[in-house]
């Protein structure tokens, strides 16, 4: 395994360790509004620090640059703050493993906007994904589940958010640096989260002795991560990121089992295996070029 690879799988080792941080805060009273800002609103400092040190080539004087931004920065927003929510109304397995099936919404909104020719195959996996999806959530009989309808709802929809931001990313890449695109993002996703966060809530943090994990949750799962993905991707092959890339929903799930004490029965453990191994696989065999679900990146001289 290469450096580069390693830093692709520590920033999805590290993506994973943040839902189990942020179980432990919203389990602590902490609303997932409030979560999810904190992860942002650091993470937006790291990228500062790293756009000031690599400010070349920025973009930051083109208007396709900060609306494709923007929209990334609203799709990185829905993300975390419906998976957190999905947490809170669940598990960190189960949300986690939803939000893995961002790659299944970025091959829909392909297909629709004719970005992506549809095949026999790939519509083979997406109904493998449901069928997962319905195995993992168990629909049938949800509140056995330990996982309500919010739950399921919120981590599809962080699935979604996920999506936005891969395209938001994806069309800005063109017009700026990977350090601008996310700064803009995540500055966008601070002025999003602040209103349903709540000033008061938001100050608040500073004055608990809870801080120490809002701040290991935004160093892991928005600052370090972000700067140790867009670096190794920029060297690693397609095919293996995305293989690497389930370190993540397998972290996530291990934390919860592990240190939360959360269970999986034999039918979402079946549902978990089905959506993981797809969903790579439907990546990895992306016609021998860089699947939707990662995007080119140049982190710059």
């Amino acid at each position: 395994m290469g450096a580069s690879t390693v830093l692709v799988a520590l920033a999805a080792f590290f993506w994973g360790l943040s839902g189990g941080i942020a179980a432990i805060l919203m389990d602590g009273g902490w609303d997932a509004f409030v979560v999810s800002f904190y992860r942002g609103a650091i993470g937006l400092l790291f990228v500062l620090v790293w756009l000031a040190l690599r400010s070349r080539g920025s973009g930051l004087g083109n208007p396709r640059l900060w609306f494709w931004s923007a929209v990334a920065g609203l799709g990185v927003a829905g993300n975390f703050s419906f998976y957190f929510l999905s947490i809170s109304e669940g598990s960190v397995a189960v949300a986690a493993t939803l939000m893995y099936c961002a790659p299944v919404f970025v091959y829909l909104v392909s297909f629709a906007l004719k970005l992506e020719q549809p095949s026999a195959g790939k519509w083979g996996a997406i109904v493998v994904v449901m069928i997962g999806i319905m195995l993992l959530t168990r629909v049938h009989d949800i509140g056995a589940s330990g996982v309500t309808a919010i739950g399921v709802g919120a981590g599809l929809l962080s699935g979604l958010s996920y999506a936005v931001f891969i395209f938001g990313f994806k069309y800005a890449a063109p017009h700026g640096s990977p350090q601008a695109i996310l700064a803009i993002a995540f500055a966008v996703l601070a002025v999003t989260l602040i209103g349903p966060a709540g000033l008061g809530q938001a100050a608040e943090v500073l004055q608990t002795s809870d801080w120490p994990l809002f701040v290991t949750l935004g160093v892991l799962g928005a600052g370090l991560s972000f700067v140790l993905y867009i670096i190794g991707l920029n060297h690693t092959a397609p095919a293996v990121a995305s293989i690497v890339a389930m370190v993540e929903p397998v972290t996530a799930s291990l934390f919860g089992v592990v240190v939360l004490s959360e269970t999986l029965v034999g039918a979402q453990l079946v549902g978990m295996a089905l959506i993981l191994v797809t969903v790579t696989a439907l990546s990895v065999r992306s016609g021998g070029r860089r699947p939707p679900s990662v995007p080119a990146v140049d982190e710059g001289e």
